[in-house]
């Protein structure tokens, strides 16, 4: 008897699974993502940013690594879940949120890289993001601190003190690559202070 991950599943069945978590669908197939906990953190911290800004704005929704796609017509039995997306106000039909996967393209989608993605794996999903004509791709690399951002069709990398942007996708939204990752300031802010106040 085929195992879940070993049994064709079309996209909408996708969505009756009862527990996808982890695993996004390739051509049919369970595969299942991974992530480190470097990644999670960079992966959170550009997520809390993110909610932040757009709900200050008003500018749209911003989902988190669970959040499943079905948007690729070329590939139908295909869903992919970014590690952070955001869809534009006005988007989605009648602006509600679905209970299950979103039918149409992310307006951004952020990729963390982490150290067991194989650099297959991941131009594969970069290919399918750029034919769904998502606008704005930025991918983390936390190994070497950069951050690789597509913009239909050019790429531009960044590191250090440079300051990445959201426009035009994301009017104002701006980060500096080196405030993305872990540091010695960021764990001492997440440690209670001597006197023992938080």
């Amino acid at each position: 008897m085929a195992t879940a991950t070993e049994r064709f599943i079309t996209a909408e069945a996708f969505d009756d699974l009862p527990n996808t978590h982890g695993y996004e669908l390739i051509d049919g197939h369970l595969r299942r993502k991974s992530m480190g906990a470097e990644s999670s953190w960079i992966q959170v911290t550009l997520g809390a940013l993110l909610v932040n800004h757009v709900r200050a704005g008003g500018y749209g929704f911003v989902f988190d690594s669970e959040c499943s796609y079905d948007c690729f017509p070329r590939r139908p039995n295909r869903v992919r879940k970014p590690d952070v997306s955001f869809v534009r106000l006005g988007r989605l039909p009648d602006n509600r949120i679905p209970t299950g996967s979103i039918r149409i393209a992310p307006d951004f989608v952020i990729e963390v890289v982490s150290p067991r993605d194989k650099v297959t794996v991941l131009a594969d999903k970069l290919a399918d993001y750029e034919s769904a004509y998502v606008p704005l791709i930025w991918i983390v690399y936390p190994s070497n601190r950069i951050v690789q951002v597509r913009t239909q069709g050019a790429i531009r990398e960044f590191g250090g003190r440079d300051e990445l942007t959201g426009d035009p996708v994301l009017p104002g939204f701006r980060v500096r690559v080196a405030d993305l990752f872990p540091s010695a300031a960021s764990v001492e802010t997440a440690l209670p202070s001597q006197d023992g106040t938080p």
